[in-house]
């Protein structure tokens, strides 16, 4: 999934994760743990949300499509 179509991000989710650079987003979808897998994958078919503080990536392990998540902590 390319990092500009984010059809299912709230907007205040959206408008923090557009905040990242370009290169900075890539590293964060790219290093995401898998708890089945075992070790870092990319994150696919994700959505973002904003809780609490953070921004918050659900989605897809790229690799056994288990369940994944990402925090983003926020300032």
């Amino acid at each position: 999934m390319a990092i500009e179509s984010l059809p299912a991000f709230t907007k205040p989710a959206r408008q923090r994760w557009e905040s990242i650079p370009a290169h900075i987003r890539q590293r964060l979808l790219s290093n995401v743990w898998c708890g089945c897998c075992r070790h870092e994958v990319t994150i696919t078919n994700f959505s973002g949300a904003i809780k609490g503080r953070d921004l918050l990536l659900v989605g897809k392990c790229a690799e056994c499509r288990g369940d994944v998540a990402r925090v983003i902590e926020g300032g």
